[in-house]
Formats: C-alpha cells, sequence, structure tokens
C-alpha cells in the first residue's frame, strides 16, 4: 500500500483557525481563499484534510462546541437548575465578549444569513441551536422532580426562556455590549427565576 506524503501542517491548529474564520464571516461570507489563508494551508490540503467547505463547516462547529462552548455541558452538572442557568450564562458572556475571538455566538450567527444553497447548513444549525433547548428542559424536569423548581413548571418552557436571553445577549454581544453589560442583563433575567 502506498504511503501519501506526510502533512505538513497540525490539523487541529488549522481547525481552530477556521473555526474563528466561520465565526467571524459566517458560511457565506468565508472564502476558500479566507481558510487556506488562516489556516496556513493550500486549497487541495484543505480538501484532503477537511472534505469541501461544507464539511470542514460542520467540522468546525463540532470543534466550537467542544472547545470554546464546552462550559454548556459543565453548567449542566451544577447542583441547581439556578446555578444551571448562571453558570451558562456567564459562560457565554465570557466567550461571547472574549477580546481573543470574534464577537458573538459561532452557532446563532454562523449559518442564519445563507442563500438556498446552505439550507441544510441552516437547518442543521437550527437543529443544533434546538437541541439545547432538550438538554436544558430535561435537566429543569429532574429538577422538577427533585423538588428544586416548582411541579407546575413546564420545563421546555423555562428552556426556551433560558435560550432565548443566551442567544440575545450573543446579539448584543455582536453589536458592541459589553462583559459587564450583559451580567446586568443576566442578573435581571434571573429575576423571573420561578420560586
Amino acid at each position: 500500500m502506498a504511503i501519501g506524503r506526510p502533512r505538513k501542517f497540525d490539523l487541529d491548529a488549522a481547525l481552530d483557525a477556521a473555526v474563528k474564520v466561520f465565526w467571524h464571516k459566517g458560511y457565506e461570507g468565508t472564502s476558500l481563499p479566507d481558510l487556506t489563508a488562516a489556516m496556513g494551508i493550500n486549497r487541495p490540503s484543505l480538501y484532503a484534510a477537511f472534505g469541501n467547505k461544507e464539511t470542514l463547516f460542520r467540522k468546525a462547529v463540532d470543534r466550537y462546541i467542544e472547545g470554546p462552548a464546552s462550559h454548556v455541558q459543565r453548567a449542566l452538572a451544577a447542583p441547581t437548575a439556578r446555578e444551571v442557568v448562571q453558570q451558562l450564562w456567564s459562560g457565554s458572556i465570557k466567550l461571547i465578549t472574549d477580546s481573543d475571538g470574534p464577537r458573538g455566538c459561532f452557532l446563532v450567527q454562523a449559518a442564519l444569513v445563507c442563500g438556498s444553497s446552505a439550507d441544510s447548513l441552516r437547518r442543521d444549525m437550527a437543529v443544533r441551536r434546538a437541541s439545547l433547548v432538550k438538554i436544558l428542559a430535561q435537566r429543569f424536569e429532574q429538577a422538577v422532580a427533585a423538588g428544586d423548581l416548582p411541579n407546575h413548571l413546564v420545563a421546555d418552557d423555562l428552556a426556551r426562556y433560558v435560550v432565548t436571553v443566551s442567544h440575545g445577549m450573543a446579539v448584543q454581544a455582536a453589536g458592541g455590549a459589553t462583559q459587564a453589560e450583559l451580567r446586568r442583563v443576566a442578573e435581571l433575567a434571573l429575576q423571573a427565576w420561578p420560586a
């Protein structure tokens, strides 16, 4: 079996660079020259290592969820539902206002404005965003069963509220809102927390 030439670039570093480009410019706003320049590779190497632009985008989304947005999974382990939300929003605020990366949320921004040629990506991103609602609703159902939340509470509604506030803060961050401003938004939103 013939062995091809070894790669002369770090796959992880290249994928991290692609995340930042897609996060900053969105799917359709990102060109292959943008990607190859940021990743430090040529087009044939990009295709060989990551597939086409759509496949690379999906890998970049996975990388974002596992890396920069991993605070979501950590927050779900908090002992109370309120602490879950506090940790979720706190981690999100840090991420979406971080001066080392693009402002806002990759999952919110990257595929919202896409033409018909990217419908499958838009649908996939909507499913990924909806999965956070589902995961939170399951966690809130556990909290209801444990007596941490009122038993009349509709877990899906509370989860949608939490995600809506989170996504709204991401849009505000993309527009220049500061960490301090968004912390005040989170504090205000928590005033509506079910007693």
